[in-house]
């Protein structure tokens, strides 16, 4: 683990080497857990955007025309090799994001899974073949790489992200810049060496660091043609309509408010132990978190705010080193005043406290940015705390009357991400997946994450543009499609002009 003493100066990865940045311009790299800086990122200028571009130009030609089998074997070798030294790769995320040991090794799982559909891309690359649609023609159409594409990840998941957003495209041809959160790079360069060690030709993955002018350039420069983005909904927003100005391909995933839907009929023991880690885990830094409990009746409210009240009491923060803990710190002090805010201004609204984290004792005996678990009741529409994503460990509960109503209230929220229910009732439970207008649900499932070999993706204001993070999506969304009619002339046949329309009447 680098120390507080180890302040390192971390360069680019560019044409298969690590190359240190010529800006001059740095951002500190925080260590949440002791709030001190481990490293120092380059922030890359216009002109080395431009020169990781073409290098990544200068690649693609002979990685485009490898076979699809021989990349396959690279990317599994690259999967072997995450395996081998997972050790070190749970220590480097758990030291620049906080987070627990536990949740570090969940997350390179999951990321895992993409990679594990990647190398299935010789099977998801098949085109269709259709003999004689015609006058002798055959018809068949293949999947082409788009060229150099580009990436942008957020801080809260270092490996899985970048995992999720690249491995497909570079499964099917195409050279891929990836642009790390420049709160978490350490990651994003240590995937870097495992992918030369396991034998991609340099230029095929780049990673560049840097703040928004190395993000506009990838998004103008006219040699990427696609770009995938995960982070907050006003910057994918933005992402895309700057991206898609320039004619190209956007995934820009946003934010999420996904609620728990609470029925009378559930089990409040066993709903309370799922609402904990999924809202709680990450310390809520997570796209996915539930951010609300909706139970619906006050007795079902009463009975379960109580549970919960015990339960939350007894949560445990602190660094990663401890093994007890249940979550580790935000990401910084910045995250950590703005959660502080929003705790503030709900009870303003009107909100009411029933479990207070703006003061764990973690906070003092050390200057990691901690924050204790809150709990907020009587939460309702249009107050700032229900409307807006907080990224941190500041929940809420929302009372309603009905199931109709809880459904009412999360569609007519501008997220779309995540929503479950909980129930024993089989009726209610179709009523709602199929009236719910959110692009992830589960049924008794509290953090309804599609495995990587279905989309990920959300409704609404949570994504922008048509692809998804994961799933047999990106193989159409890093690929263009050609169609090809074919036709061969044997010898001595005569061949006359037509002015009539092709068709296959012939």
């Amino acid at each position: 683990m680098v120390t507080n003493t180890d302040i390192q100066d971390l360069g680019h990865f560019i044409n298969g080497q690590t190359v240190l940045g010529k800006s001059g311009q740095f951002s500190d790299v925080y260590n949440p857990s002791t709030g001190t800086v481990i490293a120092r990122v380059p922030l890359a200028t216009k002109q080395e955007v431009q020169e990781a571009i073409a290098a990544a130009q200068a690649a693609f030609p002979a990685w485009r025309a490898l076979s699809v089998g021989k990349r396959a074997e690279i990317i599994l070798r690259f999967r072997q090799l995450i395996t081998e030294n997972i050790d070190e790769l749970i220590d480097m995320i758990c030291t620049e994001s906080g987070k627990t040991i536990e949740d570090a090794k969940g997350e390179i799982t999951r990321g895992l899974e993409s990679v594990d559909l990647a190398i299935n891309a010789p099977h998801l690359l098949k085109g269709e073949y259709s003999v004689n649609v015609g006058g002798h023609i055959n018809a068949y159409s293949l999947k082409e790489p788009l060229g150099i594409v580009a990436a942008i990840s957020p801080f809260n998941f270092p490996v899985m992200v970048p995992l999720a957003i690249t491995s497909m495209a570079v499964a099917v041809g195409n050279c891929v810049i990836l642009k790390p959160s420049e709160r978490v790079p350490c990651s994003a360069l240590f995937l870097s060496e495992l992918w030369k060690e396991a034998g991609l030709p340099d230029g095929v993955w780049t990673v560049i660091n840097g703040d928004k002018d190395a993000v506009n350039e990838l998004l103008c420069h006219p040699a990427i043609e696609a770009i995938s983005f995960v982070g907050s909904t006003p910057v994918a927003e933005a992402i895309y309509a700057t991206a898609s100005k320039h004619g190209k391909r956007v995934t820009a995933l946003g934010g999420g408010k996904n609620n728990m839907v609470v029925m009378p009929d559930a089990d409040l023991e066993h709903v309370a132990n799922a609402f904990l880690g999924a809202a709680y885990g990450a310390a809520s830094q997570r796209c996915m978190a539930l951010s609300t409990i909706i139970p619906v009746g006050e007795d079902t409210a009463n009975k379960l705010v109580g549970i919960l009240a015990d339960k939350i009491a007894k949560l445990k923060v602190g660094p990663y080193t401890d093994a007890e803990v249940d979550f580790g710190p935000v990401i910084t002090q910045q995250s950590k005043d703005a959660i502080i805010g929003y705790i503030n201004r709900s009870l303003e609204e009107g909100a009411t406290l029933v479990c207070d984290g703006r003061n764990p004792e973690i906070s003092k005996q050390s200057n990691g940015f901690y924050l204790g678990p809150t709990l907020l009741d009587h939460v309702k529409p249009g107050m700032e705390i229900y409307e807006q994503e907080v990224f941190g460990p500041a929940r809420n509960v929302v009372r309603v009357a009905s199931l109709e109503e809880a459904i009412a209230l999360i569609n007519a929220h501008e997220l779309g991400n995540g929503v479950t229910i909980f129930t024993n009732n089989g009726a209610a439970a179709r009523k709602f997946t199929t009236e719910i207008e959110v692009g992830m649900v589960g049924v008794n499932v509290p953090i309804p994450i599609p495995v990587g070999y279905h989309n990920f993706g959300g409704w609404k204001r949570s994504r922008f543009g048509e692809g998804h993070m994961f799933g047999p999506d990106q193989v159409r969304f890093f690929t263009k499609a050609k169609t090809i009619s074919e036709k061969w002339i044997e010898q001595g046949n005569d061949v006359t002009s037509s002015f009539a329309f092709p068709s296959n009447q012939d």
